[in-house]
């Protein structure tokens, strides 16, 4: 990957790569989990925190990496191994691996798929009755020959084993490969010589072949990811207009009959409400959108807006900010750690920042909390029904009681008393001949 943090750490859709095979099990019914890692590489940051992390000790390849995790196995009756670098994987493909294992008896199942061009996929080779022999991996010159290089079934790197003919079969692993590796298909031959069957789980799930490996890879599979969660969705009745210009998270909640228009990106544990509108161009991060809401070309972070509230264009939700039921944050009106009440409306070019405002009240264009004093943080308090002039500034910490009233470009340093009206009046002066002055001034300088 040439980065410095770990493979298994980048994000796929929003979630760690190594996560999404984790819930796909968890899902088809796993139950303890342990993640393999490499010596000194933490991960932990991308697993569920009820996940065991086992340290292979040296990278000597798939079967060093399950060898390395025997305490699990021999714990366990039924071990399923999934590759953590192949996320799209889905529950369904690793339920029906688990029924056909269940159903076969066999001391291993391994799933499979034909491919026109394998590559250097491992080969399946099987027995004239059907079973499975072994797996010849194809990475290098020489590990197969050209007949074996000529079968189209490859190994797909999942498998489910029954637990204790694995930990038997781990113990004899060879290294002896180009690669100096010991490779878990080995363990198949391994079983078949201690008098166990070996069988193989034919899918049609290309997504199985689809593991990362450099950026290009993240890439395909982050595509095609996203392509599987905007399906989802719209299959449970969300409108998505434009699904090539969407990005939704894998974790983000949408309600039927949301509507989401074309250069939208969703992100985080995002939940979108039945009948709410985001879009066009609207960025939201870890927030919250009530039903028959509205955001149009915005950006939210850690925020919550209420039901048929309106949010837009281009406003800017900070966390902690709270829209309540039919409230508004309009043109270019930036809301930090704020609680705007219900059906209250900052229509335009304002800053409300560490504030109260109650239901109804209107704030004009122009309106600043000027919450920061260069130590520390301090909150407004707007009342209901109280009506901001234009270009108010209201100096932090103060209160406006219910009802009242400021006037065009006040600033209000005291508590304005219900149904009060604060102004700030500066005596008008106009200055005669001023820009003929002005004008003269210039043309000096100019000379």
């Amino acid at each position: 990957m040439r980065s410095s943090t770990p493979k298994m750490l980048h994000p796929v859709c929003g979630r760690a790569m190594a996560a999404w095979p984790i819930a796909a099990a968890r899902e088809a019914g796993a139950g303890r989990v342990g993640a393999i890692v490499s010596l000194n590489q933490d991960v932990a940051a991308g697993l569920p925190e009820d996940v065991e992390t086992v340290t292979q000790p040296e990278p000597d390849g798939t079967g060093g990496a399950v060898r390395a995790a025997l305490p699990l196995i021999e714990e366990a009756e039924t071990v399923l191994v999934l590759s953590g670098d192949v996320p799209l994987i889905s529950a369904e493909t690793i339920s029906s691996l688990l029924a056909a294992h269940e159903s076969s008896g066999a001391a291993a199942t391994m799933l499979t798929i034909e491919l026109e061009d394998p590559a250097a996929y491992g080969r399946v080779v099987r027995s004239g009755s059907g079973e499975v022999e072994r797996v010849v991996e194809a990475k290098t010159a020489g590990d197969a020959t050209p007949e074996q290089l000529a079968i189209r079934e490859i190994n797909a790197g999942t498998y489910v084993f029954a637990a204790g003919p694995l930990a038997a079969a781990l113990a004899g692993l060879s290294n002896d490969n180009a690669q100096g590796e010991y490779y878990l298909p080995d363990v198949l031959p391994a079983l078949r010589a201690a008098g166990h069957s070996v069988a193989a789980h034919l899918t049609d799930d290309l997504a199985v072949t689809m593991g990362v490996n450099n950026r290009l890879d993240l890439a395909a599979v982050e595509a095609e990811g996203r392509r599987r969660i905007l399906a989802r969705h719209m299959l449970a009745g969300v409108t998505i207009v434009d699904p090539a210009s969407t990005w939704v998270d894998a974790d983000v909640e949408l309600a039927a009959d949301a509507r989401i228009e074309p250069g939208v990106s969703l992100r985080g544990r995002t939940a979108i409400g039945s009948g709410a509108t985001v879009g066009p161009l609207s960025t939201v991060l870890d927030s919250r959108i009530g039903e028959g809401a509205s955001v149009l070309h915005s950006y939210l972070v850690e925020c919550e807006v209420g039901e048929s509230a309106q949010v837009g264009p281009f406003a800017y939700l900070r966390p902690d900010a709270r829209l309540a039921r039919g409230a508004k944050a309009g043109t270019f009106v930036e809301v930090k750690n704020s609680r705007i009440g219900e059906g209250a409306k900052v229509p335009h070019l304002a800053y409300v920042g560490d504030a109260e405002v109650g239901a109804a009240s209107n704030l004009g264009a122009g309106t600043i909390t000027a919450n920061y004093d260069g130590f520390r943080k301090n909150r407004t308090t707007i009342g209901a029904n109280v009506r901001i002039g234009v270009d108010t500034m209201l100096i932090a910490p103060v209160q406006v009681a219910d009802g009242a009233y400021t006037g065009a470009g006040a600033v209000v340093k005291r508590d304005v008393p219900e149904g009060a009206l604060a102004v700030s009046e500066n005596e008008q002066r106009n200055i005669e001949g001023f820009a003929e002055r002005k004008a003269a001034e210039m043309e000096e300088e100019q000379r």
